[in-house]
């Protein structure tokens, strides 16, 4: 019966079920679809837009939670049994990224150290149109040692899997070609990266950005 009712409902709104049945399997095998990252997931993402409410229903029933960012435009999906930094929900337990990877302590201090120098940029107004910011390999080393007293991988190879698995998350983009084997590498932070960290655990480690919440707050 739910199945017919979908189809039905695809049909409305000129939607193949295969093409409908190919946006659930990215949303639930990368767990975020950006529009800015790729051609693909531009298509992906105007199509989530187009059937929305049927995404946001279908996964409902598993307990499968979505956060969508109309300004940055990216759909995050959090597991069930998931606390979402942006999405209201006090009887959830801590949250897990995605649902095919879970960040390592390795890659949970990079997430937190780029959190907080993303923070930084806001604060500073150093943010492009995109909500993306640029930071240097050697700005995030030297941000890494001094929150967390830890250092990136010294093994060129174990680097580079930490800095893929996170853009896989869709919170940072490099180039592939130059790498991000040296100090002058860039790397771009993605709007993505709020929605990973809460602003009680980002208080804790850049109080600045507490403070810089309570001004806002007010201002309202």
């Amino acid at each position: 019966m739910f199945n017919q009712m979908l189809q039905q409902a695809l049909h409305e709104k000129a939607i193949r079920v295969e093409d409908f049945s190919e946006l659930m399997i990215r949303l639930l095998d990368y767990g975020i679809i950006n529009r800015d990252e790729s051609q693909i997931e531009a298509t992906l993402y105007d199509r989530y837009l187009q059937c929305q409410e049927l995404v946001d229903d279908y996964l409902s029933i598993i307990g499968v939670r979505i956060e969508h960012d109309e300004q940055f435009c990216f759909v995050r999906i959090y597991p069930p049994g998931a606390k979402a930094p942006n999405l209201q929900d006090d009887e959830h337990s801590p949250f897990n990224q995605g649902f095919r990877h879970r960040p390592n302590q390795m890659e949970m201090a990079l997430i937190l150290v780029l959190r907080v120098e993303y923070e930084k940029s806001l604060r500073e107004g150093l943010v492009d149109d995109k909500g993306c910011v640029l930071i240097s390999m050697e700005e995030i080393a030297i941000s890494l040692n001094n929150l967390l007293k830890r250092k990136l991988p010294e093994a060129q190879q174990e680097r580079r899997q930490l800095f893929r698995n996170l853009r896989q998350l869709r919170i940072i983009r490099f180039n592939s070609e130059t790498g991000n084997d040296d100090a002058e590498s860039w790397i771009s932070i993605q709007p993505g990266i709020s929605s990973l960290v809460s602003h009680e655990v980002l208080a804790q480690l850049d109080p600045e950005s507490q403070s810089g919440l309570n001004q806002s707050e007010g201002d309202d």
